[in-house]
């Protein structure tokens, strides 16, 4: 299906709802004066075209000149309206699904007053959307808490995973992980400086980012280039390529110019003072004992994201290695293609998801959309032997926040018993 195809029905999908919950709006507004619904109507479908407007713009004008404050959040304002509408619109259907069941029931019972004007006119239940437009205010205020608070609340998730074959120069390895920071869509860079602190506070023997730095472009990294480059720990920092990292959402002039944002972003990573891992692997040691890190450029499984990524390239002459870790930034990979033909490699460690940047998590319960796309969409998995760790990510993509689903810092333990 054509890009331009799956905007067109994307914008009539949208249309839909707006004009279905707008039939909540007319019904709240039955008895006020035609002056208050005019001005109601001009407001709400002026918002409507103000939306379908901003997102047309990217197909005719550049937005990479505007001021990045009204890119984030003139985007984040409509995606919330939207999501909004679509809760409230739940609430539209059950007034309009007990309507239905009124109307059958009509038809087979007996009026009292046969001439009476109202027989078997089934009217809207106001209360239901009254209901629905309180409803609709709940996650706006949900979605504004989790901008100014959740976005960045960073939470560190601290495991211990017990790998029998570890050898014992290795016992106790700490492992940082970071995923996702989308520097694109930072602002500023002072909530970057905070999580560089609690980053480097763990004390890691080693660091990894599993991908996506940056939205599209190798420039985004430019104001977080100083706080990134803070980021140490005595083995090394490794790094490899997520989806968003090769510039494949814009529209560049030329193919060069597309190969050139990757190279950029590329000596990016190496500026940072970060080991990018593109298809390779390299050993670890300490004393004479020697495990592998191995990093493969994008390989997506769901939702036609690319496969970037050769594991058979990375994974060559690694079979003496005892132990094996795999960074690969899509966490459909494991479930596709590591634990069936990979049985060797012991941790794969993803990101990607972003666990949507909105959900429930207490303990003992986790819940997100994310998981009706993503069978391993946060935390630990495993599988037999191996284990699959999803990082929820650093930053944010669309939505300039997070509502239950906090940015996250994971530190991993090793260890062999």
């Amino acid at each position: 299906m054509s890009i331009n195809v799956r905007f067109i029905i994307i914008g009539l999908l949208l249309l839909l709802i707006d004009w279905y919950f707008y039939q909540a709006i007319t019904t709240v507004l039955r008895g006020a004066s035609v002056y208050r619904k005019t001005i109601v109507a001009y407001i709400y479908w002026g918002f409507t075209v103000f939306s379908f407007l901003v997102f047309l713009t990217p197909n005719f004008f550049s937005m990479d000149t505007w001021p990045k404050y009204i890119r984030v959040y003139l985007l984040a304002l409509v995606i919330m309206a939207i999501i909004s509408k679509i809760i409230g619109s739940l609430f539209i259907l059950t007034d309009d699904i007990i309507r239905l069941f009124r109307w059958f029931g009509s038809l087979f019972s007996t009026p009292v007053e046969p001439v009476a004007e109202n027989i078997n006119r089934i009217t809207r239940l106001k209360f239901l959307n009254q209901i629905a437009l309180g409803m609709t205010a709940l996650p706006l205020v949900g979605f504004i808490y989790g901008m100014v608070k959740g976005a960045f609340d960073y939470k560190v998730h601290k495991i211990k995973v017990v790998l029998p074959n570890l050898p014992s120069s290795f016992n106790g390895l700490k492992i940082v992980q970071i995923s996702d920071i989308h520097s694109g869509s930072f602002v500023s860079a002072s909530p970057i400086e905070e999580a560089v602190k609690i980053i480097n506070q763990q004390n890691a023997d080693l660091i990894f980012f599993t991908g996506d730095l940056v939205n599209n472009r190798a420039s985004e990294t430019e104001p977080l280039l100083e706080a990134l480059s803070k980021i140490k720990a005595p083995m090394g920092v490794f790094s490899t390529l997520g989806n968003h990292d090769y510039g494949d959402y814009v529209v560049w002039d030329s193919v060069e110019a597309k190969r050139k944002n990757l190279d950029e972003l590329k000596n990016t990573h190496a500026k940072l003072g970060w080991k990018l891992l593109m298809n390779e692997y390299v050993p670890l040691q300490k004393g004479d004992d020697q495990i592998a890190v191995i990093g493969i450029e994008n390989w997506g499984g769901n939702l036609n994201f690319p496969k970037y990524g050769n594991l058979k390239k990375a994974h060559t002459d690694t079979s003496h290695y005892p132990v094996k870790l795999l960074l690969s930034h899509d966490p459909s990979h494991w479930n596709l293609e590591v634990k069936e033909e990979y049985k060797d490699i012991d941790i794969t460690f993803s990101g990607h998801t972003h666990g949507f940047q909105f959900g429930i998590e207490i303990p003992g319960f986790k819940w997100s959309p994310s998981q009706y796309v993503y069978k391993q969409w946060a935390g630990l998995y495993n599988h037999e032997n191996q284990y699959l760790y999803v990082n929820r990510g650093l930053g944010f993509l669309g939505y300039p926040g997070r509502v239950g689903i906090l940015p996250e810092i994971t530190v991993m333990e090793l260890y062999n018993a």
